[in-house]
């Protein structure tokens, strides 16, 4: 007859045993570390929303310059409100495919000369397909002169849409790539920041384009899986016990 699990008759059953209890183990602790990174992602989730909702209320403030460009780049200041005063440079407008809360369109990019003398992308808003020609530029004018523009500062989007590449050759824009957009329009050697402004609502009183379409919903799941995760590490301590007793009760009948 073969000798039962962990029986004292048979070494590799011992073995085996020993084997599943440090695998046990090595399960439990990797879903309770898990688990714990779930929540410490769950609260820097939680900071990162407080943070953008206290910038996004907050009082527009000068536009970052050259001096904060590098804090920007290494992922800060995300929909810091912002206040730019200088002019739109005429006849630089690109299109940019995408949706936002009032459906597909068109973003309308527009390079800024600040007073400072250094120029941002400015996204004045959005307009539906019937307000972009057949050359793939919008029938809607810059305005001139002096000009002073509030909205939310955003990063650059330089790797391209989602399922579509930009092709600046063909005017074909998925995403607001911030230097490859003012190379097209010919102000690649420009000093400019390397952040693009989402306008606010109202700021083109014509109606067109529309200003204050920003979306800053984060999704938000790193409870749901802590639980999870805790809820393994639970079935894993479980299983082992039933092993444990298993493996006694075999001993016992042995002995």
């Amino acid at each position: 007859m073969t000798p039962a699990s962990g029986g004292p008759k048979g070494t590799r059953p011992g073995r085996g045993f020993m084997v599943w209890m440090v695998l046990a183990v090595c399960a439990f602790a990797g879903f309770i570390l898990l688990g714990n990174w779930q929540l410490h992602r769950l609260d820097w989730k939680l900071r990162l929303i407080h943070d953008v909702s206290t910038r996004i209320h907050a009082p527009p403030v000068a536009a970052p310059g050259p001096s904060a460009w590098p804090d920007i780049e290494n992922g800060q200041l995300q929909y810091l409100h912002v206040r730019l005063e200088g002019r739109f440079l005429s006849g630089k407008q690109t299109l940019v495919h995408g949706t936002s809360p009032k459906g597909y369109g068109y973003w309308v990019m527009a390079p800024f000369k600040t007073d400072g003398g250094f120029i941002v992308l400015v996204n004045r808003g959005y307009i539906p397909p019937d307000l972009a020609d057949a050359s793939g530029s919008a029938k809607t004018s810059v305005p001139e002169g002096g000009a002073a523009v509030t909205g939310l500062l955003r990063f650059t989007e330089p790797h391209g849409g989602f399922l579509r590449p930009n092709r600046p050759d063909a005017g074909q824009w998925y995403s607001r790539d911030v230097a490859a957009i003012l190379k097209a329009e010919g102000l690649g050697n420009a000093p400019a920041a390397p952040y693009f402004v989402d306008a606010d609502a109202g700021a083109n009183p014509q109606g067109w384009p529309l200003g204050g379409q920003t979306t800053t919903h984060f999704r938000n799941t790193h409870l749901g899986y802590a639980i999870t995760w805790y809820l393994m590490a639970l079935a894993v301590l479980l299983g082992a016990g039933l092993m444990i007793r298993h493996e006694r009760r075999g001993r016992r009948s042995s002995g």
